[in-house]
């Protein structure tokens, strides 16, 4: 079973989307200072990412 780079960029954006929910769920619970709206920015980039990647698949 090979994979292709449309099968490579379904899977990058799934572990994205995973991680940004992490990322967002770790800066809601665990930070209540300012990180928390650090943690919360960078899960936001990351399904920026992957909304990126989503949006690359079948084009390259």
């Amino acid at each position: 079973m090979g994979m292709n780079k449309n099968t490579v960029l379904a899977w990058a954006t799934f572990i994205m989307i995973l991680m940004g929910i992490l990322i967002i769920g770790l800066g809601i619970y665990r930070y209540d200072d300012v990180a928390g709206w650090g943690f919360g920015a960078v899960g936001v980039g990351f399904f920026a990412i992957a909304w990126v990647f989503n949006a690359l698949k079948g084009r390259v």
